[in-house]
């Protein structure tokens, strides 16, 4: 869960910086790559966050369906049990 916690935290950082790009007036901009910051022109910063959503949307999509075939195992794996031990068992909810 946490992973799918940092990547929609990345998303939505991506977002944010998406949105500043478009109400600055600069045509260069500071752009962190890695550790460092350069100035890099504002179109391929946009780019290059861009690129960057893609990435994490396809990631998020990922996780999201592995979240769900988990829970759905899961949930088959709960009907075993309560239909092996009925009532002597209390399994979490989710």
């Amino acid at each position: 869960m946490l992973m799918y916690s940092n990547a929609w935290e990345a998303n939505e950082n991506l977002e944010d910086a998406s949105n500043e790009l478009i109400l600055t007036d600069d045509e260069v901009v500071r752009f962190q790559i890695g550790e460092v910051f350069g100035h890099l022109a504002k179109d391929e910063v946009d780019t290059r966050i861009e690129k960057m959503q893609e990435t994490t949307t396809k990631h998020l999509e990922k996780l999201n369906d592995e979240k769900e075939s988990v829970v759905a195992e899961m949930a088959e794996l709960k009907k075993i049990l309560y239909g092996k031990f009925k009532d002597s068992i209390n399994l979490e909810e989710d």
